[in-house]
C-alpha cells in the first residue's frame, strides 16, 4: 500500500555556535512546537515520532518530545551519522506512505561543542573503521582531523583528474554566504568574497582553507508528514508533496574503486538520486531549487555532478556560469546551507526540509527562488547513508 504524503508543518530554531544555545531537549522541543503550529494540530494528533541526533545518549529524543507532550505514542531514536535528520524523515513519510498511520513527526537535535568532529568511544574500534583504513592508504596529512582527510582528499582528487582550481571551491564558499545573509536563522549572515575565502587560514596547502569548511553547531528542525485522507478530514494544507525519496547506504565501489570521490559518497548519492528522478518522474533539469550537503566546499562541488546537475568533471564550469545561485539554472542552497546556515547533525535534514517547503509554498520571503515547484534535498553521513528527497508544489 502507497499513499500520498505531503508535509503539513515544518519549524527550525535559529542554530547557534557551540556554547550559546539552549539544551539540546528544548531546540528540539521549540522546533516540534513551531511544526505543529506551522501545520495546525496538535501534539495528540501525532501518531508516531522519529527523534534524530548524533551525539546523546539513548532516549534523547524522548525527553525532547515530552516538553510537547506525554501521549504513549512510539518514539524513535535514530542515529545515521549526518544524514540522520533526513533518516528521521525518511522513516515518518515511509510509515505514512505504507499506511502505518496518518500523522508522524520528525524532529532532529543537536548540541555539539567545539572544534572538529570526533569519536566519543575510545575503547572501540570507529564505525568507519574501513573508511578510515583507506584514507590511510590514499591521503597523506595523517595530522589533519579524519573529516577533513576525508572531504579534502576528495577535492584534491578532483583537483588532480579534472584540473579544478581552489578558487573555484571559494566561489561555492562566497556563495553559501551570499545566500546565508538572506536567512536570519543562519550562525553565520556575514558576506565573504572568494577573495576572503583563500585568504582565510590554510588548513591543507592548496587544499582547503578554514572557510571552506562549515562550523559546529547547536539547532533543532522538525516535520509534520500527513496522508492525504488525513489533511483533508482535517483541513490541512497539501500543497508540498514528497514526490520521491531514497535512502542508500555503501556499495563495494565505495571502498573497491579506491577513489577518494567515492570514499566520501559520491555512488551514494548518484544511487539515490537517480531512484527519487525515477519517483517523481523528473530529471535534474526540472529542478528549481536545491539544499544539498555542503559540508565541505569541495563536497558540493562534487554533490553537483553526483546529482546529475552535470556530467562528471564539469562542476568547475557549472560554478563559473553561475549555475548554482539566483539567476543561474539551479538555486543551490539558498539557505546558506551547512557552511554557512550551519551543522548540527542531527537536524541538518529536517533544516533542508523547512527550506523547501518555505520555497515551494513561496514564503522564503528574501531567499525566494521564483516560480520554485521542484525541489531537492540532498543529505549524506559517512558510514554511510545518503537520503536524497523530492518535494514538488501540489494544487
Amino acid at each position: 500500500m502507497t499513499r500520498k504524503v505531503f508535509v503539513a508543518g515544518v519549524g527550525m530554531i535559529p542554530f547557534k555556535k557551540p556554547g550559546t544555545s539552549e539544551t539540546y531537549d528544548m531546540m528540539g522541543a521549540h522546533a516540534v512546537r513551531q511544526a505543529l503550529e506551522d501545520a495546525g494540530i496538535d501534539y495528540a494528533d501525532v501518531q508516531q515520532a522519529y527523534a534524530g541526533y548524533v551525539y546523546g545518549d539513548s532516549t534523547c529524543g524522548q525527553k525532547a518530545l515530552y516538553h510537547a507532550g506525554m501521549t504513549g505514542i512510539p518514539v524513535i531514536n535514530v542515529n545515521n551519522n549526518c544524514a540522520t535528520g533526513s533518516s528521521a524523515l525518511f522513516l515518518a513519510r515511509q510509515a505514512v506512505q505504507s499506511g502505518a498511520v496518518d500523522c508522524a513527526l520528525a524532529v532532529g537535535f543537536e548540541f555539539m561543542q567545539p572544534g572538529a568532529l570526533s569519536s566519543k568511544w575510545s575503547d572501540r574500534a570507529p564505525a568507519l573503521e574501513r573508511a578510515l583504513n583507506l584514507v590511510n592508504e590514499l591521503v597523506d596529512r595523517t595530522d589533519l582531523p579524519s573529516a577533513i582527510r576525508q572531504f579534502a582528499g576528495a577535492g584534491r582528487a578532483h583537483m588532480t583528474k579534472y584540473g579544478t582550481r581552489l578558487e573555484t571551491f571559494a566561489k561555492i564558499r562566497a556563495k553559501a554566504s551570499q545566500h546565508a545573509a538572506r536567512n536570519p536563522l543562519a550562525v553565520f549572515r556575514n558576506i565573504v568574497t572568494p577573495e576572503d575565502v583563500l585568504a582565510s587560514p590554510m588548513l591543507w596547502d592548496g587544499v582547503l582553507t578554514r572557510l571552506m569548511a562549515c562550523p559546529p553547531t547547536c539547532g533543532g528542525a522538525a516535520a509534520i508528514v500527513v496522508s492525504e485522507e488525513f489533511a483533508r478530514k482535517r483541513g490541512l494544507r497539501t500543497d508540498v508533496l514528497i514526490a520521491g525519496q531514497a535512502l542508500t547506504t555503501d556499495t563495494p565501489s565505495t571502498y573497491d574503486s579506491k577513489d577518494m570521490i567515492r570514499v566520501v559518497g559520491f555512488d551514494m548519492t548518484r544511487s539515490a538520486s537517480q531512484s527519487v528522478y525515477e519517483q517523481a518522474g523528473i530529471g535534474p533539469e526540472d529542478v528549481d531549487v536545491i539544499e544539498l550537503h555542503d559540508c565541505f566546499a569541495q563536497n558540493e562541488l562534487l554533490t553537483y555532478e553526483g546529482l546529475g546537475l552535470c556530467e562528471e568533471g564539469g562542476a568547475e564550469k557549472l560554478v563559473n556560469d553561475g549555475d548554482n545561485t539566483y539567476g543561474g539554472r539551479w538555486v543551490v542552497n539558498p539557505s546558506g546551507g551547512l557552511l554557512s546556515k550551519g551543522h548540527p547533525l542531527g537536524a541538518t535534514g529536517l533544516a533542508q526540509c523547512y527550506e523547501l517547503t518555505h520555497q515551494i509554498r513561496g514564503t522564503a520571503e528574501q531567499r525566494q527562488v521564483e516560480g520554485a515547484k521542484v525541489a531537492l534535498a540532498h543529505n549524506l553521513g559517512l558510514g554511510g547513508a545518503c537520503v536524497v528527497t523530492v518535494y514538488k508544489k501540489h494544487a
